[in-house]
């Protein structure tokens, strides 16, 4: 459970005494937590186990499934792109693919999509996983399809065509796959380029955690038939356990996902919350930042039936809970992981972990961190 290079402060060892409760009593089985403070790395801790059959322990450079954690990566990504030029949040979609320009989608936005109200949530009814990993036939299946609402008048959580959409966006703007686009743009300049990723590549997959459920698959299961969540995820590609550990899943870059490490995670925060970056490495312009965090769309969730407020793929904070600071900005996963930026303290956080549950360990640990670092006011 870390090292002796960890960091030497009363909230890592808050976090590695409550780590190794939670995978010492079986609630968890493999869990990473960093965070930043300030341009300092002020936690770094780990714990359990990365394949529990294989007796494979979770270490700092394992590489866990994190889900929609991803989808903030890719938000930042899609900022970076934004910052040079390369796209823009008001353009219309169809700019960049023209066939999108069809049913009703003439005038939707990239920012629209990012922004989950683009009224582009919904999968065919019969999809399988194989069928939503055909990524370029999905995306042309998505082009002829008309918005399930006005388009900017309402959010609902495009949980797999968010990745859909975006992958091809890149595509067609730029000549390169997301992947591609990641380590160059992104991770390369953070030097976290084999640990920020939205799939592993042959040569990494021997890093990558194997899921477990713990009640989260039962969880989806109890959605009731006709409820809007299935429209966007039906059952056949639920973000569960198994569909995580499929070799196709994981060797498919599609930025509705993240494949990474908590360290890299709140190393790209920390970049966004104003410290971490390394000599000579600047993200994004203020301006860009700005406008890639501001709320965009909030209310009540069409898909999911929740509150809250997204910018431009990024979850926008409220102050409810520690992991969304009021200011601050990230995005969470299916099963517990997560990751946000806090500007006002040049704080970051990112937890994430192979055991799929409903609970709010990283609420807790979030939480804890920050009364132990003194931030704990907002």
């Amino acid at each position: 459970m870390g090292s002796g290079t960890a960091p030497d402060n009363a909230a890592q060892r808050r976090v590695e005494e409550i780590l190794g409760e939670v995978t010492g009593s079986g609630a968890e089985l493999g869990v990473q937590v960093a965070a930043w403070l300030d341009g300092e790395l002020v936690v770094d801790a780990w714990a359990g186990a990365a394949d529990e059959a294989g007796g494979r322990p979770m270490g700092p450079d394992t590489l866990v499934p994190a889900w929609s954690t991803g989808k903030g990566v890719a938000a930042a990504l899609v900022a970076v792109l934004v910052d040079r030029g390369v796209l823009a949040y008001g353009e219309p979609v169809a700019r960049y693919w023209p066939e999108f320009g069809a049913a009703g989608k003439e005038r939707v936005t990239l920012g629209q999509v990012l922004s989950h109200s683009a009224g582009l949530p919904q999968l065919p009814a019969d999809v399988t996983p194989e069928r939503l990993l055909d990524l370029p036939a999905t995306a042309a299946w998505l082009a002829g399809q008309a918005p399930l609402w006005e388009p900017g008048s309402a959010v609902g959580y495009h949980a797999w065509t968010f990745g859909v959409l975006v992958a091809e966006i890149l595509r067609r703007a730029t000549g390169r796959g997301c992947d591609e686009l990641l380590r160059e743009e992104l991770a390369g300049p953070l030097g976290i380029a084999d640990d920020l990723l939205f799939h592993a590549p042959e040569r990494l997959q021997s890093r990558v955690a194997v899921c477990d459920d713990g009640g989260w698959a039962a969880r989806l299961e109890a959605i009731p038939a006709g409820a809007p969540f299935l429209v966007a995820a039906p059952r056949a590609v639920f973000p569960v356990a198994g569909l995580a550990n499929r070799a196709d899943f994981r060797r498919t870059p599609l930025p509705a996902n993240g494949v990474l490490t908590a360290r890299a995670l709140s190393r790209l925060y920390a970049a966004l919350a104003g410290g971490g970056e390394p000599a000579g490495v600047r993200l994004l312009s203020a301006p860009t930042l700005r406008e890639a965090t501001t709320g965009r769309v909030s209310g009540v969730d069409r898909t999911l039936g929740i509150p809250w407020t997204m910018g431009y793929g990024f979850l926008v904070g409220d102050g409810t809970t520690p992991v969304r600071p009021a200011g601050g900005f990230g995005h969470s996963g299916s099963g517990g992981s997560t990751a946000f930026a806090d500007p006002a303290h040049r704080f970051s956080f990112a937890l994430v972990k192979n055991r799929m549950t409903t609970g709010s360990l990283d609420a807790r640990l979030a939480g804890e961190v920050r009364t132990a670092l003194g931030i704990a006011d907002r």
